[in-house]
């Protein structure tokens, strides 16, 4: 059993950063594609950030270029970066990892149904 541990949200306002780290134990944290979601609520949940294997990284428009996804597969740590953040930005952020190699890793590509580990969730507020 895979046990995931999120940190790190909190309330920023606009414009500001936060952090969120992911650790986990039982786990090959450097064979597999990791991810970051994300949910408002009332909405499904949104696959905002993924890193495979070899480190490669993928974003969904709306966040490109603000949020930055990276693992140090030593420490079995997933962290993402998220500055200039906005309003809309305000959610339930999820570290998530897969059960079998998926094959793709980009958040246009990953469904919720991909990843059978899931850490606890740790909500984002941003403020206007």
């Amino acid at each position: 059993q895979v046990h995931l541990v999120a940190s790190g949200g909190g309330s920023v306002q606009a414009g500001g950063s936060l952090r969120l780290s992911c650790g986990a134990s039982g786990y090959d944290w450097s064979s597999y594609c990791m991810a970051w979601f994300r949910q408002v609520p009332g909405k499904e949940l949104e696959a905002v950030a993924a890193i495979d294997e070899d480190e490669r990284t993928s974003y969904v428009d709306s966040v490109k270029g603000r949020f930055t996804i990276s693992k140090d597969n030593a420490k079995n740590n997933l962290d993402l970066q998220m500055n200039s953040l906005q309003p809309e930005d305000t959610a339930v952020y999820y570290c998530a990892a897969p059960t079998d190699d998926l094959g793709r890793c980009s958040p246009s590509y990953l469904r919720p149904s991909h990843f059978g580990n899931w850490g606890q969730g740790t909500q984002v507020t941003v403020s206007s």
